[in-house]
């Protein structure tokens, strides 16, 4: 069965084990795709990608909650920031 990997850069488990931050810095910055058995079973994200990742998430849920108020049919009340 093929699979997508979403990673420019492959190892396998057995390379995770035997040196891990090896592993991360082939990466470069950048996820690394871990296969077991030729097949991704995860990705190693180093700390910096995956906080902007979950930065991005929060804004878009954020986002989404504001639309949702903006569309709610009530009167949009102005506030100056100097005022909060």
């Amino acid at each position: 069965m093929a699979h997508t990997i979403l990673a420019s850069t492959t190892a396998s488990i057995s390379e995770l084990k035997r040196n891990p931050m090896a592993t991360v810095a082939a990466g470069e910055g950048l996820p690394v795709a871990i296969l077991n058995r030729n097949e991704p079973t995860f990705y190693c994200v180093p700390a910096k990608i995956y906080e902007a990742l979950l930065d991005k998430l929060e804004d878009m849920e954020l986002n989404a909650l504001a639309t949702e108020r903006l569309n709610d049919g009530q009167a949009l009340v102005k506030v100056s920031l100097d005022d909060l």
